[in-house]
């Protein structure tokens, strides 16, 4: 089941641009360098596309997604108050570590912000307490602990995860870090959207080198919207014609869309147990929720099946992603290629041969999972199971 809401957006109120520094940062880590950009022929051929180029997240600094972008820079935002006189972004991490004192940094997660953190708090040689829902894989909870991470489920959803690392973040060496916020706790949800601005410079760095110009059509997944919302920014502030936006939610935790459609800000009730585990959130960040209302074209949520088949889709072409990234491409193919095609084609005034930019958020963060979804398929040439393949 697809349920889609198009918006009447107005001109796009003045964002601010996005800032320098994080990127300053992620480039003085050890084994930074940019994640790729793919194109993906087939799949434009099978959408009615002109182009389809997939941002590929998948491997960031040796974990499987894009969410130690924004968790690196947040966290040093959150420790600012401890940093060494003197210290600045383009020194890296290294020189922090050990001169912190005794500190834990606080987060919840459905698996990938959580498990970034924890690296983080390795390489600054401090501790991580990280909350998650009690539904979360366990291969997930094993991955983030692994880390060095303490890791408690909670009763209950994602939103009662954020609810308890509040709670834990308040305590004395307790720094919450997390990548939603809500009334008071904006700050450090800001910087969480502010790293992940450097996915997006060099995004714009790629299509310059390669002489193109902006997609025509952009899809994003939201969650509780800090991703979507750095990608709006982005295209919303740079010069030239911007692209169509599109957000992608579950169906079951489809808050974006409902608080859209309310024209407010909203929590929605039920359990937000879609296997997209990473988009699993009943309510959308507070400082995110701007961008979000004044920047999206529109918001599509689907259901598991279409986010399986998207991995499936992916798989089928060599690329090994997680469900919050396969939704992505079931979405494509829905708006561009699926019953109401002409419709939705119409609605965002899209050329016949739009040129589509999607981001592959996560690679495998459960193998079985995986395994289960992809089944056999051809890779790089040969037939074979894809299961067991990653962490």
């Amino acid at each position: 089941m697809t349920r889609a809401l198009f918006l009447d957006r107005a001109a796009a109120p003045g964002f601010a641009p996005p800032r320098d520094e994080p990127r300053a940062l992620h480039r003085a880590l050890s084994g930074y360098a940019p994640t790729p950009l793919v194109a993906q022929p087939e799949l434009a051929a099978a959408i009615g596309a002109g182009r389809v180029d997939i941002k590929l997240e998948t491997d960031r600094f040796g974990l499987p997604s894009f969410k130690i972008m924004g968790a690196s820079w947040a966290t040093i935002t959150a420790l600012r108050p401890l940093l060494p006189a003197g210290w600045t972004p383009e020194q890296g991490l290294a020189p922090l570590a050990g001169a912190l004192g005794d500190v834990t940094l606080v987060a919840a997660t459905d698996g990938n912000h959580g498990r970034a953190l924890a690296r983080v708090a390795t390489l600054l040689d401090v501790g991580a307490r990280i909350f998650v829902p009690e539904d979360l894989s366990d291969e997930r909870v094993d991955a983030i602990a692994a880390e060095g991470a303490d890791v408690v489920r909670v009763a209950g959803t994602y939103d009662d995860a954020v609810a308890r690392s509040a709670k834990e973040g308040a305590q004395p060496g307790r720094v919450l870090v997390s990548d939603t916020s809500w009334p008071g706790y904006e700050r450090v949800p800001s910087a969480v959207i502010d790293g992940y601005g450097t996915i997006l410079a060099e995004l714009e760095e790629q299509l310059a080198a390669a002489g193109r110009a902006a997609p025509d059509l952009v899809f994003v997944q939201l969650g509780v919207g800090a991703f979507g919302a750095a990608v709006i920014r982005h295209f919303r502030t740079r010069r030239g014609p911007a692209p169509r936006i599109v957000g992608v939610e579950p169906t079951r935790a489809a808050c974006v869309m409902a608080s859209l459609a309310a024209g407010r800000l909203l929590s929605i009730p039920g359990a937000q147990d879609s296997v997209m585990a990473g988009l699993n959130c009943g309510t959308p960040s507070l400082v995110a929720w701007p961008l979000l209302r004044d920047g999206l074209d529109a918001v599509l949520a689907l259901d598991d099946e279409a986010a399986l088949d998207g991995v499936r889709t992916l798989a089928r072409g060599g690329l090994e992603v997680g469900e919050c990234s396969g939704v992505v491409v079931a979405a494509a193919a829905e708006l561009l290629a699926g019953p109401d095609a002409d419709a939705h084609r119409a609605r965002l005034r899209l050329p016949a041969d739009p040129s589509v930019l999607l981001f592959a958020t996560e690679g495998v963060t459960d193998a079985a999972a995986f395994a289960a979804a992809a089944g056999a398929v051809r890779l790089d040439g040969h037939s074979r199971h894809v299961g067991g393949l990653h962490d």
